[in-house]
């Protein structure tokens, strides 16, 4: 038996759109690429990208169970979920241009320079996409500084990118910035890997400073401090434990659960009917705010 070819993410997004579009949409996005492919290149390119909405509108592409696998084939990572039918299409012309890794991080800036809201979060959703990805690690940056919540969670959520390529340091801004702003950490790609002891600290202090204001904690916080926990932080989830909403203290269960330190886990056996309960439950990181 022959073995199964992963298709490129271009022909991904072309199959994905031509079951999608009707007569008319599918013949604009074939001589849209074959403008961005030939003499008028850059020019043709910003031109379709623009049009892009108004051509094919912005339905979900709602992709099949199937079609999520053929993502992840293509590009390891890859989480297309959330993605739009006018979003495939701008990535889709994008990466047909020819050029080489700086002729692509040109335009890409280029396009971003002017980009509206829907295009910007359609860029940046495309970053695990791109020729070169450390040419493009200043881009990811921008988009995490961003102040649009929906621009910053474009690179932040279902997307491979900043666990591959950010140093620690912004990556550990990232969670915490997330955090601040309300975003979910559970949709943040890598996040248990990249967890380190100095973000275990960076949480800890956060939460100090949000008990000392009398302010919620989110229950996700402690996810990135259980591998880490011990000391003080280990009397953090004991407080969690102790006086949390019900949500928190199942978190401060998970996190533990991921605790090498003998203190930590003492601390698990001896609230073992709440242990009990979380896995009885089968509660998870992706399910823990829903527990009531």
């Amino acid at each position: 038996m022959s073995a199964i070819v992963a298709m490129s993410p271009e022909a991904v997004l072309q199959q994905w759109l031509e079951r999608r579009l009707d007569a008319a949409g599918l013949q604009w996005v074939r001589e849209a690429l074959a403008a961005v492919q030939g003499d008028a290149g850059d020019r043709a390119l910003f031109r379709s990208v623009s049009l892009v909405a108004r051509k094919l509108g912005k339905a979900p592409l709602a992709l099949s169970r199937e079609e999520l696998t053929a993502a992840e084939s293509a590009r390891p990572g890859w989480d297309p979920s959330q993605w739009t039918v006018d979003q495939a299409a701008r990535i889709r012309l994008l990466l047909a241009a020819d050029g080489d890794g700086e002729t692509f991080a040109r335009r890409l800036d280029q396009l971003c320079a002017t980009a509206d809201l829907d295009e910007l979060v359609a860029f940046y959703r495309g970053l695990p996409l791109y020729p070169e990805p450390p040419r493009h690690r200043l881009r990811g940056a921008e988009g995490v500084r961003s102040n649009m919540k929906v621009v910053f969670e474009a690179v932040v959520h279902r997307n491979p990118y900043p666990a591959e390529q950010l140093p620690e340091s912004a990556w550990n801004q990232m969670v915490l910035k997330a955090l601040f702003i309300g975003s979910a950490l559970d949709p943040i790609v890598g996040l248990d890997w990249r967890a380190n002891p100095t973000l275990a600290r960076m949480l800890g202090d956060y939460a100090h400073e949000r008990w000392a204001a009398s302010r919620p904690v989110s229950p996700e916080l402690w996810r990135c401090v259980g591998p880490f926990a011990s000391g003080s932080l280990v009397a953090d989830l004991a407080h969690v434990l102790d006086a949390g909403t019900p949500a928190e203290r199942a978190a401060a269960v998970l996190a533990l659960q991921s605790a090498t330190d003998p203190e930590a886990r003492r601390l698990l056996e001896r609230h073992a009917g709440l242990h009990d309960f979380v896995t009885t439950r089968g509660v998870t990181w992706a399910s823990v705010l829903a527990v009531h």
